[in-house]
């Protein structure tokens, strides 16, 4: 019999054993998370080049092919995390969830790493993203657990925590890059397996840490508990049922899967729930005409967001491929040493650990001179900023298209600037969507802004696919479309920012 389980302090949230004024567990959540996101990391900056290199070792796809299975794996990485939030919820609470999230990410890397297959590469890219998505949702609000008091503390436990994100996401493609050049792509991908398991083993062994936080189950009590749980671990099986058959079928040659076909088919599925959910929110839900105004801001933020991840996360497609085959890497003082590709993928966490806490400060600075820009502006920003990004890379594609290789600088500072539009938008989106929504409305609120992510991640691939990379002389035209749009998409949000902060009603 289940137990019921109340969501209560961590006995060492507050009064307990402290780490520089904070709980204990959050250096067992900054490890593991910090495992994780190397794993993360370090695969999204090798998979594209694994994809498309026919000459040492991978499966040589065409660009196109390779960025729509590029979009679709970080795609489903972000919109799993909703099954693997609702499982921890109502089933197995998060500190199971984030366990069992890690031995897939481990299973997962480890059919990269052995596996000789397409069949068994597939798989193992789907065990991962089932793992990711039980673990990324979950440690986080095991975070939000460690202090129940709420307030600046919390704040400040976050921004530790996100510091362990970026260094795993610093290292990821730094230490997967190297052996990648020197001992093959295998040992590259068993080393995202290796360094999930560093993860667990920390979670494990400073697990008495984190006290109750990841305990709660919700619903774990009350006479229709047991048929509640029963009826949720039925659609967990036939969830993971038409999954696997889908692919045992594909396997077994009953049917093909072409990637681009797939991709276009999720994105169009993907934006239509958008569209219907929008509707019905909107038509049917009940809302006062201050909730409509508000969820209007949340529609004109979720667009800013799609726009925003469809354009960087060029970083590990397009931007990849360009790096692979057209920046000089060799350093002549190192005896003519070549930097690995994935060296480039690291230089955003990198940004982000230099330029975070800057940020912070600055609108600080400005919120005490009422300049504080508005949730709306900074979205506005934010895309102006990677538009701009952009610049750099038509001057390093034109550099290409005349015969020559381009600086490894034009490419960082490209990541600079898409950088700072990340610091613009991605601290204050969710938390403006959770204040905006209707109380009854803020637990799916979360659903909407993974969705906004996961269909800009798709884009992101398709795109990337547009790159006609053996037509050198277009390639410059091809970046400056991305400069345009984004710049213009970025300028009509900034135009439209004050009257939809007036549509806020009073939310800051």
């Amino acid at each position: 019999m289940n137990q019921p389980i109340e969501r209560t302090a961590s006995p060492d949230s507050t009064t307990g054993a402290q780490i520089l004024g904070h709980p204990r567990g959050l250096a067992t959540l900054f490890l593991t998370e910090m495992g994780e996101r190397f794993t993360y990391y370090g695969m999204r900056a090798l998979l594209i080049l694994f994809l498309a290199d026919s000459t040492r070792g991978g499966f040589g796809f065409d660009d196109k092919t390779a960025s729509a299975i590029y979009g679709l794996y970080i795609s489903a990485s972000y919109i799993l995390c909703l099954p693997g939030g609702w499982i921890a919820d109502r089933l197995i609470g998060a500190r199971r969830a984030v366990w069992h999230g890690g031995i897939l990410i481990v299973i997962g890397n480890a059919l990269l790493a052995l596996g000789s297959t397409l069949s068994t590469f597939f798989g193992g890219l789907i065990v991962i993203t089932c793992g990711v998505g039980m673990l990324k949702p979950n440690v986080s609000a095991m975070v939000a657990d460690l202090y129940p008091e709420g307030g600046g503390r919390r704040d400040a436990g976050f921004t530790i925590f996100y510091m362990g994100i970026n260094i795993g996401g610093f290292l990821g493609p730094i230490v997967t890059g190297l052996l990648a050049v020197h001992y093959g792509w295998k040992v590259a991908f068993a080393a995202g397996a290796i360094f999930m398991i560093l993860g667990l083993v920390f979670y494990k062994f400073l697990g008495h840490y984190l006290g109750n936080a990841g305990l709660h189950v919700s619903g774990a009590h009350g006479e229709h508990s047991a048929a509640n749980r029963k009826h949720s671990w039925m659609i967990v099986g036939a969830m993971v049922g038409v999954m696997l058959g889908a692919y045992l079928l594909a396997v077994a040659g009953v049917y093909t899967i072409d990637p681009l076909t797939l991709a276009q088919t999720t994105g169009f599925i993907l934006f239509a729930v958008a569209i219907a959910y929008f509707a019905y929110i909107f038509l049917f839900a009940g809302l006062d005409s201050i909730e409509r105004k508000r969820m209007a801001v949340i529609l004109f933020l979720f667009i800013g967001c799609m726009l925003f991840w469809a354009g960087f996360e060029q970083t590990g497609a397009s931007l990849n491929l360009f790096a692979e085959r057209y920046v000089d890497r060799t350093i002549g003082w190192l005896n003519d040493w070549e930097i690995p590709t994935t060296w480039f993928q690291s230089f955003n966490s990198l940004f982000i650990l230099i330029f975070a806490v800057p940020f912070s400060m600055l609108w600080v600075a400005l919120a005490k001179r009422n300049l504080d820009p508005s949730a709306p502006a900074k979205f506005g920003l934010g895309l102006i900023m990677l538009g701009l990004g952009f610049l750099f890379m038509v001057w390093a594609a034109n550099i290409v298209s005349d015969g020559g290789k381009a600086m490894p600088y034009l490419l960082i500072l490209t990541y600079l600037l898409h950088t700072y539009g990340e610091l613009c938008l991605s601290p204050v989106g969710l938390s403006y969507v959770t204040k905006l929504a209707p109380a009854r409305f803020v637990s799916q609120m979360m659903g909407v802004w993974f969705l906004a992510t996961s269909l800009g991640n798709l884009s992101a691939g398709l795109l990337s696919g547009i790159f006609e990379t053996d037509n050198l002389q277009a390639m410059p035209g091809q970046f400056m479309k991305f400069v345009l749009f984004i710049c213009a998409a970025g300028i009509v949000l900034l135009l439209l920012s004050k009257p939809v902060k007036k549509l806020m009603m009073g939310v800051k």
